[in-house]
């Protein structure tokens, strides 16, 4: 995977991009280096929440654990 660079200085893997709706909502997208779109939230009423969302995608993927759904529950 290629990696880009902000400002210059500092290597990073992608980027939050934040956009405005016509309806004037707020969302955010999480894009790789590459551009390839990896997640997307949900609406958001006002700037500020969506910056929370940010933040709280930052934190938690860090130290978030991989749950395996895929696997077929067998019938009890």
């Amino acid at each position: 995977m290629q990696r880009g660079t902000q400002g210059g200085n500092s290597t990073v893997a992608g980027q939050f991009q934040i956009l405005k709706d016509n309806n004037g909502s707020y969302r955010f997208r999480l894009t790789a280096a590459d551009g390839t779109l990896v997640a997307e939230s949900p609406q958001f009423k006002h700037l500020s929440a969506a910056v929370e969302g940010i933040n709280a995608v930052r934190e938690n993927a860090a130290t978030g654990i991989i749950v395996d759904q895929s696997k077929s529950k067998r019938a009890a």
